[in-house]
C-alpha cells in the first residue's frame, strides 16, 4: 500500500472520526486475497491513536459484490447481533473498518494453547453466527445477488474452458442428487476457519463478505464443513467441533433444524465449488488479468478437489 493511496484517504478519515486532522503512523499488509489487498492502518487523529483496516479494490469479480453493497451488509449484520468489524468509510474501491484484535490464521487457531477454550466453543459459536446471518432482514441489505449455486458453478467451469472430468461428474451429481429448497435468506459466501477473528473467548468477528447472496442459508454450513477448511485436523467443523455441536447451535438461535445427513449435499456443493474457485483463480494468473504466484499455487490445488469429490462419491 503506498503513501500516496494513503494520503488521498485522509481527509476522508478525518471527517468520518469527527476531526480536523488525522496523520498516517503506520501502514501494515496484511496476507493478500484473491480481490482485495488488506492493510492494518495506524492513524493520530487529534491526538488519539486509531488502528484501522482498509481494503482497496485489486481485480474486477463479477461473483464478487461491491462495497456499497458490503457496507449494507456490515451494518444489517451488526444490527442482527452478527459480530463484524463496524464500518469506519468507504468508496467505491476502499473499504475502511475497525480493527478487531484476533487470530484469523488457521493454523495458529488450530494449535495455540491461548485458544483452546475458543477451540471447544467454535461450532457453537459458528451455529449462533450462521443463525443470525439467515434471520437479517433481505430488505435492509437489498439489492443484493440471488443465485443458484449449481447454475453457479456451471457458468464458472465453462468460463475457465479447461475439462475437468471429476468436477464434472460431480455437477451432474448434484443436479440428479438436489434436495428441496429450504428458506430464501442471506448466505455469506465465504463463512469458514480463516475468514473469522478468534480470540481467547471465541469468535469475535466474521470477515469477507464480498461473496454475499441471497440463497438457501444451509450453503454456509456446508461451505464451513467442507474438508479444506479444517486445515489438517479431523474434526468436522473447521477443525475443531462437531456436526452435533453446529446445527443444534444453529437451531437454538432460530435457524431451521437440519439433518446431519441431509447437510451432505451441501459438502459436495462446497467442494466442487472450492475446486472451481481454483481454477479461477488460475485463470485469472494466467491470462495475465493479474499475475501472481499466489493464485497460481492454488490452481493447483484443483486436482485435490477432484480427488476428495471421487472419494465422498464413490
Amino acid at each position: 500500500m503506498g503513501v500516496t493511496a494513503v494520503d488521498e484517504l485522509l481527509p476522508v478519515l478525518a471527517d468520518a472520526l469527527g476531526v480536523d486532522r488525522v496523520e498516517p503512523l503506520a501502514v501494515r499488509p496484511l496476507s493478500a486475497g484473491a480481490s482485495r489487498l488488506t492493510s492494518v492502518l495506524d492513524v493520530d487523529a487529534d491526538g488519539t491513536v486509531h488502528r484501522l483496516v482498509l481494503q482497496r479494490e485489486r481485480t474486477t469479480d463479477r461473483a464478487r459484490i461491491d462495497v456499497a453493497t458490503e457496507v449494507r451488509l456490515l451494518r444489517a449484520a451488526h444490527a442482527a447481533g452478527v459480530p463484524v468489524p463496524m464500518v469506519v468509510a468507504a468508496g467505491p474501491s476502499y473499504l475502511v473498518t475497525s480493527h478487531v484484535d484476533g487470530e484469523t490464521i488457521p493454523r495458529r487457531i488450530l494449535r495455540d494453547p491461548a485458544l483452546a477454550t475458543a477451540r471447544s466453543r467454535f461450532a457453537a459459536d459458528c451455529g449462533r453466527i450462521l443463525a443470525g446471518i439467515a434471520s437479517m432482514a433481505v430488505e435492509t441489505v437489498a439489492p443484493i445477488p440471488t443465485t443458484d449455486p449449481v447454475d453457479a458453478l456451471e457458468q464458472m467451469l465453462d468460463r475457465v474452458g479447461t475439462p475437468r472430468p471429476g468436477l464434472e461428474f460431480a455437477l451432474h451429481w448434484l443436479r440428479m442428487n438436489r434436495p428441496p429448497h429450504g428458506r430464501t435468506g442471506v448466505v455469506h459466501g465465504d463463512f469458514r476457519n480463516g475468514n473469522l477473528i478468534v480470540g481467547p473467548d471465541g469468535v469475535r468477528a466474521v470477515l469477507d463478505w464480498e461473496l454475499a447472496h441471497l440463497g438457501d442459508p444451509r450453503e454456509d454450513l456446508g461451505w464451513l464443513c467442507a474438508r479444506v477448511w479444517r486445515f489438517g485436523a479431523p474434526a468436522a467443523v473447521g477443525g475443531m467441533g462437531t456436526l452435533a455441536d453446529l446445527l443444534d447451535a444453529y437451531a437454538q438461535h432460530g435457524g431451521d433444524r437440519v439433518d446431519p445427513a441431509g447437510l451432505f449435499w451441501w459438502q459436495v456443493l462446497a467442494t466442487l465449488r472450492w475446486g472451481a474457485i481454483c481454477l479461477e483463480q488460475a485463470r485469472v494468473h494466467l491470462s495475465a488479468e493479474f499475475r501472481s504466484v499466489e493464485l497460481a499455487v492454488i490452481g493447483r490445488r484443483a486436482a485435490e478437489m477432484e480427488y476428495e469429490l471421487m472419494r465422498m462419491l464413490a
